[in-house]
Protein backbone atom coordinates (compact mmCIF):
# COMPACT_ATOMS: atom_id res chain seq x y z
CA UNK A 1 0.00 0.00 0.00
CA UNK A 2 1.47 4.00 -0.59
CA UNK A 3 3.04 5.11 2.28
CA UNK A 4 2.17 8.78 1.94
CA UNK A 5 3.53 11.33 4.90
CA UNK A 6 6.42 13.24 6.64
CA UNK A 7 9.36 11.70 4.06
CA UNK A 8 7.42 12.44 1.21
CA UNK A 9 8.21 16.02 0.92
CA UNK A 10 12.17 15.49 1.99
CA UNK A 11 12.95 13.02 -0.72
CA UNK A 12 10.98 15.07 -3.36
CA UNK A 13 14.17 17.21 -4.28
CA UNK A 14 16.52 14.01 -4.65
CA UNK A 15 13.56 12.39 -6.73
CA UNK A 16 12.72 15.49 -8.90
CA UNK A 17 16.92 15.62 -9.98
CA UNK A 18 17.22 12.24 -10.10
CA UNK A 19 13.84 12.30 -12.66
CA UNK A 20 15.42 14.81 -14.70
CA UNK A 21 19.25 14.04 -14.80
CA UNK A 22 18.85 12.05 -17.96
CA UNK A 23 19.33 13.61 -21.03
CA UNK A 24 16.62 14.43 -22.94
CA UNK A 25 16.14 12.64 -26.20
CA UNK A 26 17.41 14.13 -29.29
CA UNK A 27 14.47 13.97 -31.33
CA UNK A 28 15.11 17.05 -34.00
CA UNK A 29 16.29 14.55 -36.68
CA UNK A 30 13.06 12.55 -36.15
CA UNK A 31 11.22 15.94 -36.38
CA UNK A 32 12.32 16.91 -40.00
CA UNK A 33 10.69 13.30 -41.51
CA UNK A 34 7.61 14.90 -40.92
CA UNK A 35 5.90 16.79 -43.10
CA UNK A 36 3.38 19.51 -43.01
CA UNK A 37 0.47 19.28 -45.88
CA UNK A 38 0.01 22.93 -47.48
CA UNK A 39 -3.59 23.19 -46.17
CA UNK A 40 -4.35 25.18 -43.10
CA UNK A 41 -6.69 24.02 -40.48
CA UNK A 42 -9.84 26.31 -39.93
CA UNK A 43 -11.86 26.37 -37.16
CA UNK A 44 -10.88 28.02 -34.26
CA UNK A 45 -13.06 26.56 -31.35
CA UNK A 46 -13.42 30.81 -30.01
CA UNK A 47 -13.73 31.31 -26.13
CA UNK A 48 -15.11 28.81 -23.43
CA UNK A 49 -18.64 29.78 -22.63
CA UNK A 50 -19.59 29.08 -18.99
CA UNK A 51 -23.02 26.85 -18.49
CA UNK A 52 -25.48 27.00 -15.32
CA UNK A 53 -28.34 26.16 -16.14
CA UNK A 54 -29.67 22.41 -14.90
CA UNK A 55 -30.78 22.16 -18.29
CA UNK A 56 -26.51 22.19 -19.03
CA UNK A 57 -25.49 20.26 -16.15
CA UNK A 58 -28.04 17.48 -15.70
CA UNK A 59 -26.70 15.37 -17.83
CA UNK A 60 -23.07 15.02 -16.28
CA UNK A 61 -24.33 14.07 -13.08
CA UNK A 62 -23.01 10.47 -11.79
CA UNK A 63 -24.44 7.81 -9.69
CA UNK A 64 -21.77 6.16 -7.60
CA UNK A 65 -21.76 2.05 -7.44
CA UNK A 66 -19.82 -0.32 -5.37
CA UNK A 67 -19.09 -3.90 -6.17
CA UNK A 68 -20.01 -5.44 -2.81
CA UNK A 69 -16.64 -6.02 0.02
CA UNK A 70 -18.15 -9.76 0.07
CA UNK A 71 -17.54 -10.42 -3.98
CA UNK A 72 -14.31 -9.02 -3.78
CA UNK A 73 -13.31 -11.13 -0.59
CA UNK A 74 -14.66 -14.51 -2.55
CA UNK A 75 -12.73 -13.66 -5.85
CA UNK A 76 -9.53 -12.95 -4.19
CA UNK A 77 -9.96 -16.00 -1.70
CA UNK A 78 -10.60 -18.18 -4.77
CA UNK A 79 -7.30 -16.07 -6.85
CA UNK A 80 -5.15 -15.42 -3.69
CA UNK A 81 -3.84 -12.58 -1.99
CA UNK A 82 -3.90 -9.27 -4.51
CA UNK A 83 -0.54 -7.78 -4.73
CA UNK A 84 0.14 -4.11 -5.45
CA UNK A 85 1.99 -1.78 -8.45
CA UNK A 86 5.29 -2.75 -7.22
CA UNK A 87 5.03 -6.80 -8.05
CA UNK A 88 3.35 -5.97 -11.05
CA UNK A 89 6.80 -4.04 -12.02
CA UNK A 90 8.96 -6.85 -10.49
CA UNK A 91 7.62 -9.03 -13.79
CA UNK A 92 8.43 -6.36 -16.53
CA UNK A 93 9.77 -8.43 -19.04
CA UNK A 94 9.57 -6.07 -22.50
CA UNK A 95 11.35 -2.78 -23.35
CA UNK A 96 9.85 -0.25 -25.26
CA UNK A 97 12.16 0.85 -28.08
CA UNK A 98 14.18 3.91 -27.82
CA UNK A 99 13.58 6.62 -30.86
CA UNK A 100 16.89 5.43 -32.89
CA UNK A 101 15.48 2.14 -33.57
CA UNK A 102 11.64 2.97 -34.50
CA UNK A 103 10.54 2.87 -38.09
CA UNK A 104 10.10 6.25 -40.47
CA UNK A 105 6.20 6.08 -40.22
CA UNK A 106 6.53 5.44 -35.80
CA UNK A 107 8.59 9.06 -35.92
CA UNK A 108 5.63 10.42 -38.20
CA UNK A 109 3.16 10.26 -35.98
CA UNK A 110 4.60 12.70 -33.26
CA UNK A 111 4.06 16.29 -33.12
CA UNK A 112 5.62 18.57 -35.37
CA UNK A 113 5.85 21.86 -33.07
CA UNK A 114 6.42 21.67 -30.09
CA UNK A 115 8.17 18.85 -30.76
CA UNK A 116 8.57 15.58 -28.05
CA UNK A 117 11.71 16.14 -25.86
CA UNK A 118 11.64 12.21 -24.87
CA UNK A 119 9.56 9.19 -27.59
CA UNK A 120 9.15 5.48 -27.45
CA UNK A 121 7.85 2.74 -29.92
CA UNK A 122 5.68 -0.23 -28.55
CA UNK A 123 6.42 -3.47 -30.08
CA UNK A 124 4.56 -4.60 -33.17
CA UNK A 125 3.97 -7.38 -31.55
CA UNK A 126 2.29 -6.27 -28.97
CA UNK A 127 0.29 -3.71 -30.57
CA UNK A 128 -1.19 -5.86 -33.92
CA UNK A 129 -5.33 -5.27 -33.65
CA UNK A 130 -4.61 -3.79 -30.50
CA UNK A 131 -5.88 0.26 -30.63
CA UNK A 132 -3.63 3.15 -28.34
CA UNK A 133 -5.69 4.45 -25.59
CA UNK A 134 -5.20 7.09 -22.72
CA UNK A 135 -1.89 8.04 -20.72
CA UNK A 136 -1.78 8.48 -16.93
CA UNK A 137 1.08 8.35 -14.59
CA UNK A 138 2.21 8.28 -10.87
CA UNK A 139 2.77 11.64 -11.27
CA UNK A 140 -1.30 11.73 -11.28
CA UNK A 141 -1.37 9.37 -8.21
CA UNK A 142 1.06 11.30 -5.68
CA UNK A 143 2.43 14.99 -6.51
CA UNK A 144 5.87 13.71 -5.18
CA UNK A 145 5.84 11.54 -9.03
CA UNK A 146 6.57 8.20 -6.84
CA UNK A 147 4.33 5.61 -6.33
CA UNK A 148 6.49 3.16 -3.14
CA UNK A 149 9.71 3.70 -4.66
CA UNK A 150 8.72 3.16 -8.07
CA UNK A 151 7.52 5.93 -11.06
CA UNK A 152 5.18 4.53 -13.52
CA UNK A 153 3.25 4.99 -16.59
CA UNK A 154 -0.28 3.58 -17.15
CA UNK A 155 -0.77 3.21 -21.00
CA UNK A 156 -4.02 1.70 -21.84
CA UNK A 157 -4.91 -0.21 -24.79
CA UNK A 158 -8.59 -1.83 -26.00
CA UNK A 159 -9.11 -4.49 -28.45
CA UNK A 160 -12.74 -5.07 -30.46
CA UNK A 161 -14.14 -8.02 -31.38
CA UNK A 162 -16.80 -7.07 -33.83
CA UNK A 163 -19.49 -8.56 -31.69
CA UNK A 164 -21.36 -5.82 -29.19
CA UNK A 165 -20.20 -5.85 -25.89
CA UNK A 166 -17.33 -7.87 -26.17
CA UNK A 167 -13.47 -6.90 -26.72
CA UNK A 168 -10.78 -6.72 -24.41
CA UNK A 169 -8.81 -3.65 -22.61
CA UNK A 170 -5.55 -4.03 -20.81
CA UNK A 171 -2.93 -1.73 -19.15
CA UNK A 172 0.81 -1.76 -19.55
CA UNK A 173 2.61 -1.07 -16.23
CA UNK A 174 5.63 0.66 -17.50
CA UNK A 175 8.62 1.13 -15.14
CA UNK A 176 9.88 4.88 -15.86
CA UNK A 177 12.62 4.62 -13.12
CA UNK A 178 15.12 4.87 -15.91
CA UNK A 179 13.56 6.91 -18.43
CA UNK A 180 16.28 5.30 -20.85
CA UNK A 181 15.27 1.84 -20.62
CA UNK A 182 11.67 1.66 -20.26
CA UNK A 183 10.39 -1.70 -19.00
CA UNK A 184 6.48 -2.82 -18.91
CA UNK A 185 4.44 -5.86 -18.75
CA UNK A 186 0.49 -5.50 -19.35
CA UNK A 187 -2.45 -6.33 -17.07
CA UNK A 188 -6.51 -7.20 -18.24
CA UNK A 189 -9.45 -5.16 -16.59
CA UNK A 190 -11.80 -7.09 -15.53
CA UNK A 191 -15.33 -7.25 -13.86
CA UNK A 192 -16.60 -9.24 -10.90
CA UNK A 193 -19.65 -11.16 -11.83
CA UNK A 194 -21.42 -13.61 -10.37
CA UNK A 195 -21.16 -12.31 -6.89
CA UNK A 196 -17.22 -12.90 -7.24
CA UNK A 197 -17.43 -16.09 -8.51
CA UNK A 198 -15.99 -14.98 -11.95
CA UNK A 199 -14.96 -11.95 -13.75
CA UNK A 200 -15.66 -10.63 -17.44
CA UNK A 201 -13.07 -8.73 -19.27
CA UNK A 202 -14.16 -5.01 -19.72
CA UNK A 203 -15.09 -4.34 -23.07
CA UNK A 204 -14.31 -0.77 -23.60
CA UNK A 205 -11.88 1.88 -25.67
CA UNK A 206 -9.72 3.25 -23.01
CA UNK A 207 -10.19 6.39 -23.99
CA UNK A 208 -10.00 8.30 -20.73
CA UNK A 209 -7.87 7.39 -17.56
CA UNK A 210 -6.60 8.88 -14.46
CA UNK A 211 -4.62 7.18 -11.59
CA UNK A 212 -5.17 9.33 -8.25
CA UNK A 213 -4.14 7.99 -5.03
CA UNK A 214 -5.02 4.81 -5.18
CA UNK A 215 -7.55 4.04 -7.48
CA UNK A 216 -7.60 4.06 -11.57
CA UNK A 217 -10.61 5.57 -13.10
CA UNK A 218 -11.56 4.60 -16.60
CA UNK A 219 -13.99 5.47 -19.12
CA UNK A 220 -16.38 2.95 -20.34
CA UNK A 221 -18.68 2.41 -22.67
CA UNK A 222 -19.08 -1.47 -23.32
CA UNK A 223 -22.33 -2.08 -21.52
CA UNK A 224 -25.19 -0.59 -20.16
CA UNK A 225 -25.28 2.97 -17.94
CA UNK A 226 -21.59 2.53 -16.48
CA UNK A 227 -19.65 5.67 -17.70
CA UNK A 228 -16.49 5.36 -15.36
CA UNK A 229 -15.18 2.02 -13.64
CA UNK A 230 -13.36 2.06 -10.69
CA UNK A 231 -10.21 0.09 -9.91
CA UNK A 232 -7.77 -0.43 -6.93
CA UNK A 233 -4.47 -0.46 -7.20
CA UNK A 234 -3.66 -2.02 -4.31
CA UNK A 235 -6.14 -5.64 -5.86
CA UNK A 236 -3.84 -6.65 -8.53
CA UNK A 237 -5.01 -10.41 -8.98
CA UNK A 238 -2.50 -13.52 -10.74
CA UNK A 239 -4.45 -16.02 -13.23
CA UNK A 240 -3.02 -19.10 -13.42
CA UNK A 241 -3.63 -20.49 -16.29
CA UNK A 242 -2.50 -19.45 -19.86
CA UNK A 243 -5.22 -19.64 -22.03
CA UNK A 244 -7.57 -17.32 -24.35
CA UNK A 245 -10.68 -17.30 -21.80
CA UNK A 246 -10.70 -14.51 -19.62
CA UNK A 247 -12.32 -15.84 -16.48
CA UNK A 248 -12.86 -19.24 -14.66
CA UNK A 249 -11.61 -21.79 -16.48
CA UNK A 250 -10.46 -25.77 -15.74
CA UNK A 251 -7.66 -25.59 -13.16
CA UNK A 252 -8.07 -22.20 -12.39
CA UNK A 253 -8.32 -18.54 -14.04
CA UNK A 254 -7.45 -17.19 -17.02
CA UNK A 255 -6.77 -13.62 -19.00
CA UNK A 256 -6.41 -14.13 -22.52
CA UNK A 257 -2.69 -15.42 -22.00
CA UNK A 258 -1.76 -12.11 -19.49
CA UNK A 259 -0.49 -13.50 -15.72
CA UNK A 260 -2.42 -10.35 -14.60
CA UNK A 261 -6.13 -8.95 -13.85
CA UNK A 262 -7.42 -5.82 -12.08
CA UNK A 263 -11.00 -6.08 -11.20
CA UNK A 264 -13.57 -3.20 -11.13
CA UNK A 265 -14.41 -2.37 -7.52
CA UNK A 266 -16.99 0.42 -8.50
CA UNK A 267 -18.73 2.49 -11.41
CA UNK A 268 -20.14 5.55 -11.73
CA UNK A 269 -23.54 5.25 -14.05
CA UNK A 270 -24.90 7.84 -15.75
CA UNK A 271 -27.88 9.53 -14.38
CA UNK A 272 -29.95 11.15 -17.10
CA UNK A 273 -32.02 9.15 -19.06
CA UNK A 274 -32.45 11.53 -22.55
CA UNK A 275 -29.31 13.21 -23.36
CA UNK A 276 -27.19 11.63 -20.45
CA UNK A 277 -23.58 12.50 -21.37
CA UNK A 278 -20.84 9.92 -21.25
CA UNK A 279 -17.49 11.03 -20.70
CA UNK A 280 -14.77 9.97 -23.43
CA UNK A 281 -11.51 12.06 -22.39
CA UNK A 282 -10.43 12.64 -18.74
CA UNK A 283 -7.66 13.79 -16.96
CA UNK A 284 -6.51 15.54 -13.55
CA UNK A 285 -6.32 18.67 -12.67
CA UNK A 286 -4.21 19.55 -9.04
CA UNK A 287 -4.71 23.41 -9.57
CA UNK A 288 -8.03 23.38 -8.05
CA UNK A 289 -9.44 23.03 -4.60
CA UNK A 290 -9.82 20.29 -4.18
CA UNK A 291 -7.86 18.63 -7.03
CA UNK A 292 -10.68 17.44 -10.04
CA UNK A 293 -11.73 15.23 -12.54
CA UNK A 294 -12.15 17.03 -15.51
CA UNK A 295 -13.66 15.52 -18.91
CA UNK A 296 -15.14 15.95 -22.45
CA UNK A 297 -17.43 14.26 -24.68
CA UNK A 298 -18.31 14.93 -28.03
CA UNK A 299 -22.65 15.46 -29.03
CA UNK A 300 -24.74 11.94 -29.14
CA UNK A 301 -24.59 9.87 -32.50
CA UNK A 302 -25.57 12.86 -35.42
CA UNK A 303 -26.86 15.40 -33.12
CA UNK A 304 -25.57 19.11 -33.61
CA UNK A 305 -25.21 19.94 -30.09
CA UNK A 306 -22.14 21.99 -28.20
CA UNK A 307 -18.98 20.18 -27.25
CA UNK A 308 -18.31 20.21 -23.30
CA UNK A 309 -15.99 20.43 -20.75
CA UNK A 310 -16.70 19.95 -17.41
CA UNK A 311 -15.10 18.69 -13.99
CA UNK A 312 -15.82 17.05 -10.99
CA UNK A 313 -14.30 17.69 -7.75
CA UNK A 314 -12.32 14.52 -6.56
CA UNK A 315 -13.18 13.57 -2.25
CA UNK A 316 -11.02 15.38 0.64
CA UNK A 317 -11.44 12.05 2.72
CA UNK A 318 -8.04 11.17 4.44
CA UNK A 319 -5.98 8.47 2.92
CA UNK A 320 -6.64 4.86 3.90
CA UNK A 321 -10.26 5.58 4.33
CA UNK A 322 -13.08 4.29 1.45
CA UNK A 323 -13.34 7.61 0.09
CA UNK A 324 -9.90 8.04 -0.86
CA UNK A 325 -9.22 8.55 -4.82
CA UNK A 326 -13.03 8.89 -5.48
CA UNK A 327 -15.42 11.58 -6.50
CA UNK A 328 -16.47 13.40 -4.32
CA UNK A 329 -20.30 12.86 -3.65
CA UNK A 330 -23.68 13.95 -1.73
CA UNK A 331 -25.19 11.75 0.75
CA UNK A 332 -27.05 10.04 -2.08
CA UNK A 333 -23.66 8.75 -4.39
CA UNK A 334 -24.43 11.37 -6.20
CA UNK A 335 -21.37 13.26 -8.37
CA UNK A 336 -22.32 16.65 -10.17
CA UNK A 337 -19.84 18.51 -12.22
CA UNK A 338 -19.07 21.87 -10.05
CA UNK A 339 -17.80 23.80 -13.61
CA UNK A 340 -19.25 23.34 -16.60
CA UNK A 341 -18.39 25.28 -20.53
CA UNK A 342 -19.34 25.13 -24.46
CA UNK A 343 -16.55 25.07 -26.75
CA UNK A 344 -17.28 25.50 -30.55
CA UNK A 345 -14.46 23.52 -31.19
CA UNK A 346 -15.35 19.50 -32.76
CA UNK A 347 -13.41 16.74 -32.76
CA UNK A 348 -12.23 16.78 -29.56
CA UNK A 349 -9.73 14.14 -28.02
CA UNK A 350 -7.43 14.40 -25.06
CA UNK A 351 -8.22 17.21 -22.57
CA UNK A 352 -5.96 18.86 -20.00
CA UNK A 353 -6.67 21.98 -17.11
CA UNK A 354 -4.28 23.75 -15.98
CA UNK A 355 -5.35 27.31 -13.61
CA UNK A 356 -7.14 29.36 -16.29
CA UNK A 357 -6.47 27.61 -19.21
CA UNK A 358 -7.80 24.22 -21.01
CA UNK A 359 -5.82 22.37 -23.53
CA UNK A 360 -7.51 20.76 -26.07
CA UNK A 361 -6.72 18.39 -28.96
CA UNK A 362 -8.68 17.96 -32.11
CA UNK A 363 -8.67 15.21 -34.64
CA UNK A 364 -6.82 15.33 -37.56
CA UNK A 365 -8.17 16.35 -41.03
CA UNK A 366 -6.89 14.49 -44.53
CA UNK A 367 -3.38 15.92 -44.07
CA UNK A 368 -2.88 13.31 -41.09
CA UNK A 369 -1.89 15.87 -38.36
CA UNK A 370 -4.85 17.54 -35.70
CA UNK A 371 -4.07 20.85 -33.83
CA UNK A 372 -4.09 21.76 -29.98
CA UNK A 373 -5.51 24.60 -28.65
CA UNK A 374 -5.44 26.65 -25.58
CA UNK A 375 -8.63 27.79 -24.90
CA UNK A 376 -9.66 30.45 -21.73
CA UNK A 377 -12.64 32.40 -21.21
CA UNK A 378 -11.03 35.30 -23.21
CA UNK A 379 -10.34 33.52 -26.52
CA UNK A 380 -8.18 29.86 -27.88
CA UNK A 381 -4.65 29.92 -29.53
CA UNK A 382 -3.50 26.67 -31.60
CA UNK A 383 0.02 25.72 -31.61
CA UNK A 384 1.36 26.72 -35.03
CA UNK A 385 4.16 25.29 -37.22
CA UNK A 386 6.30 25.94 -40.65
CA UNK A 387 7.37 28.92 -42.72
CA UNK A 388 3.27 29.60 -42.61
CA UNK A 389 2.20 29.12 -39.20
CA UNK A 390 -0.27 26.11 -40.22
CA UNK A 391 -2.09 24.95 -36.98
CA UNK A 392 -1.92 21.52 -38.15
CA UNK A 393 1.31 20.61 -36.18
CA UNK A 394 -0.15 17.96 -33.54
CA UNK A 395 -0.38 13.77 -34.36
CA UNK A 396 -3.79 12.74 -35.62
CA UNK A 397 -5.28 11.43 -32.40
CA UNK A 398 -4.57 11.84 -29.18
CA UNK A 399 -7.07 9.79 -26.86
CA UNK A 400 -5.81 11.87 -23.15
CA UNK A 401 -3.38 14.21 -22.11
CA UNK A 402 -1.58 13.86 -18.57
CA UNK A 403 0.31 16.23 -16.86
CA UNK A 404 2.96 15.39 -15.08
CA UNK A 405 3.30 18.33 -12.29
CA UNK A 406 7.03 16.80 -10.66
CA UNK A 407 8.82 17.29 -14.24
CA UNK A 408 6.64 19.79 -15.71
CA UNK A 409 5.98 17.17 -18.71
CA UNK A 410 2.79 16.52 -20.75
CA UNK A 411 2.51 12.52 -21.41
CA UNK A 412 0.34 11.09 -24.26
CA UNK A 413 0.84 8.33 -27.02
CA UNK A 414 0.00 7.99 -30.78
CA UNK A 415 -0.89 4.78 -31.70
CA UNK A 416 2.51 3.34 -31.53
CA UNK A 417 4.52 5.63 -29.80
CA UNK A 418 4.45 6.83 -26.30
CA UNK A 419 5.92 10.30 -25.55
CA UNK A 420 5.95 13.54 -23.72
CA UNK A 421 7.02 16.59 -23.93
CA UNK A 422 7.10 19.77 -21.06
CA UNK A 423 3.87 22.19 -21.12
CA UNK A 424 6.19 25.23 -20.88
CA UNK A 425 6.80 24.18 -24.76
CA UNK A 426 3.52 23.96 -25.85
CA UNK A 427 2.68 27.27 -24.62
CA UNK A 428 6.11 28.69 -25.99
CA UNK A 429 4.05 27.04 -29.55
CA UNK A 430 0.87 29.07 -28.86
CA UNK A 431 0.35 31.52 -31.24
Amino acid sequence: MKQRGRHRRRKRGRAVRAFLAGTALALTGAATMISVSQATVDGNPGALKPLSSTTDTAALGLQAQRVPQASLDRLASAMGRPVGVDAVLDHADKSLRAPDSCAGEEHRALPVEPAATRAYCWNAADTRSWRAGAVTTSGDADDDGVWGQNRVILSGWSQATGTPGRGLARVAFVDANDLGHLRYTSVLLVVPVDGGRDYRALASRLSGMVWYEDKLLVTADDKGRDALYVYDMNRVQRTTVDADAVGRVHGGWAAHGYQYVLPAVGSYRLTGTDGATRPESISLDRTTTPDSLVATSQPAGDEDGPTRLWRYSFSTAPTLTARAGLLATDTTGRADPTEVYRTDGSDIGGVLSYHDSWYVARVGSGDGHGTLWRQTRDGAQATRCGPEERRNCWIPDTPSLSYWEESGEVWTQSERMLFALPLASIDRALE
